[in-house]
């Protein structure tokens, strides 16, 4: 059995004296000068014992190389150090002399505590032994690789690797992964296996909807037997394609996983993506990441990617040659990362994105559990790019603010069944407005032009209310409050109005007025429940106490509005919610001029709440769309998609 020099020397430590014990620094290495100019060791002076040659061998140690020292090569002529170490990419360690044997001894030992520094800021410590041997040019430390590890032979060298955490998931409020790692293929081209590169790169552009021209760039430029990355496709996406991409000459596949949602839809914009590092975040973070690393790229998985991204582990090995199986030396176990948890719940986000699949406008739904303000579902449509409209959008929410209107409406004294005009058109000090399609209904109870929408009864009404009345009859359904979400949130604007033009704008939710489909699904929540309720989407880790609106909804504004709302599900502008299974449906329609197009270009809006779930649906951006056409069929087919 093979003894290591270590262990044969441990046996005498007995015989031992302590001569003297030192430590050594690369700092320190410039500050004092060491004997003997022998196998290139530099300095002039003879090592005054073998304590001072253990010194002046650690200081060159250091230094980051111990030939530059008193050393002699147990085999002549080779430089173990550099052969042993040379290539793992370990910084110089720091040495400490420990014990050096009374030169009278036969054999004089001398013992190093040696402590390397690792990636990602842990140490590696051990206490190593070697010979010294006294010459005609001084003493010397005889150099072998047991003395740079105990456990070291010749011909083998250290490896460092470095071990990849695992990244934390997001979860969903019921403890289930919305984003996990899941299979996932890489599709490339091998460019020395393929004889015709236009052809093969016209059929993987048919197939994957990708720029063939760029690929045809990439594969000339490449090396014949490199892989040419094309696509990365979720494992059911490339089930779906294999019998079409795997016969194709010259393809090549590389299966894996990634950090992953259930769909490629799934909340895309709120909880962001995961992937390669960039270059711009490894110069960003050059002790977080290497090359090869996962990192948050946008979303929460980039707001979060400290807290998922975990903490690397690392592997000193030993190998003898290249190929073959490497041993473990030391090993610091990578910690995973730590989860990030969201309200958002994974049939209900589903059945959301499912909503506004075909919608080619751009386009947003936000559902909000109710009892507790907890943000279920936050979808954007496919129609709106990489923007996370709903819950950063700023538009002005048209009719569906009529909510809020009618509260302060309330508020001043007015009752549902009061009769009011609804006429063709009305003024506000010389501005004129009128109704979707040129409406009319002339005399009927408030109520009725509720339902129908009238927008010329709410201009009528607008001289009545205080230039601040909709500013203040806003604040306690939580418009424009600051609280905390978790990520970047907007919750709306009603200025104060400065002349009656404005305010009659306002009152039907025009003018200078934005909100956020967010904002207004808060609206529809706080009408059902009868108070308002910081809407919450992250839970882990959590925001900041927030801070409610410090008004409140009288009781009797919270029944006639929900009364309201029934009816314009029931027989006005919401009726293609009637028919939706389960508990009624409230609601508000809602359409937003904007631009100087003839017809005007429009925002369609619908909001409302049914059992425990309010609902905003946003479609944006449309030719003369209105609420009721467009946004309700929406919010019902939403609805309708739930299991409850």
């Amino acid at each position: 059995m093979h003894t290591s020099l270590y262990e044969q020397l441990t046996r005498r430590r007995s015989r031992w004296k302590v001569i003297g014990v030192a430590t050594v620094s690369a700092a320190a290495l410039s500050s004092s000068v060491f004997a003997l100019a022998v196998d290139g060791w530099p300095w002039g002076q003879r090592s005054e014992g073998p304590e001072g040659a253990a010194e002046a061998f650690a200081r060159a140690w250091a230094e980051g190389d111990p030939s530059m020292g008193p050393t002699l090569p147990r085999t002549p002529g080779e430089d173990v150090y550099k052969a042993v170490v040379g290539a793992s990419g370990l910084e110089p360690p720091k040495v400490d002399v420990r014990e050096v044997s009374d030169p009278g001894e036969v054999d004089v030992v001398a013992d190093f505590h040696v402590t390397w520094p690792l990636p990602g800021g842990s140490d590696w410590s051990y206490t190593t032994s070697a010979e010294l041997r006294d010459t005609d040019q001084g003493w010397h430390v005889v150099i072998d690789p047991q003395v740079i590890h105990p456990q070291l032979v010749p011909g083998e060298r250290l490896v460092v690797e470095r071990v990849r955490p695992r990244r934390g998931d997001i979860l969903g409020g019921d403890g289930n992964a919305l984003v996990t790692n899941r299979p996932v293929v890489d599709v490339g081209v091998q460019p020395s296996l393929t004889s015709d590169v236009v052809a093969l790169t016209d059929r993987l552009a048919e197939l994957l909807d990708i720029d063939g021209e760029a690929l045809r760039e990439r594969i000339d430029s490449a090396n014949e037997d490199a892989f040419v990355q094309v696509i990365t496709l979720r494992k059911e996406a490339y089930d779906a394609l294999a019998d079409e991409l795997y016969p194709l000459e010259g393809t090549v596949f590389a299966r894996g996983s990634l950090p992953l949602a259930p769909t490629r839809e799934f909340a895309r914009a709120v909880l962001g993506s995961a992937g390669p590092v960039t270059a711009e975040l490894l110069e960003e973070n050059p002790d977080r990441y290497v090359e090869g690393d996962l990192a948050g790229l946008s979303g929460l998985q980039r707001q979060f990617d400290e807290q998922l991204f975990g903490r690397p582990g690392v592997r000193v090995m030993v190998q003898a040659d290249v190929g073959e199986d490497r041993r473990p030396l030391f090993t610091i176990d990578a910690q995973p990362g730590d989860p990030v948890i969201v309200t958002i719940e994974e049939g209900i986000q589903l059945a959301a994105d499912a909503a506004l699949a075909d919608i080619e406008s751009p386009s947003a739904l936000v559902a909000m559990r109710i009892s507790d303000g907890h943000v279920v579902a936050v979808a954007n449509g496919s129609g709106t790019g990489r923007m996370d409209i709903a819950l950063r959008g700023q538009f002005p929410p048209g009719s569906a603010f009529k909510v809020v209107t009618t509260a302060a409406l309330l508020g001043s004294g007015l009752d549902p069944d009061d009769v009011v005009e609804c006429p063709h058109r009305a003024t506000a000090d010389g501005r004129a407005f009128s109704n979707a399609e040129d409406g009319v209904l002339g005399r009927v109870p408030f109520h009725a032009a509720f339902a129908a929408s009238c927008n010329t009864t709410f201009v009528e009404l607008a001289q009545g209310l205080a230039d601040d009345a909709l500013h203040h009859a806003s604040r306690p359904f939580g418009i424009g409050a600051e609280h905390d979400l978790g990520v970047g949130a907007y919750t709306g604007q009603v200025p104060i109005s400065d002349s009656l033009v404005e305010r009659a704008a306002s009152m039907i939710g025009q003018g200078r007025l934005l909100t956020s489909p967010l904002a207004m699904a808060d609206v529809a929540a706080t009408v059902a429940r009868g108070h308002h309720v910081v809407p919450t989407l992250l839970l882990e880790p959590g925001p900041s106490e927030p801070d409610g609106p410090s008004e409140r909804l009288e009781p009797s504004v919270v029944e006639e509005l929900r009364r309201l709302m029934r009816e314009v599900v029931e027989s006005g502008s919401g009726q293609a919610l009637a028919g939706v299974p389960g508990e009624p449906v409230h609601g508000k329609t809602g359409t937003a001029e904007y631009g100087t197009e003839v017809p005007p270009r429009t925002h369609a809006w619908f909001v409302g709440y049914q059992g425990d779930l309010a609902v905003a649906v946003l479609v944006a951006e449309t030719n003369d769309a209105f609420g009721g056409r467009v946004a309700a069929p929406i919010a019902a087919d939403f609805l309708m998609r739930i299991d409850r």
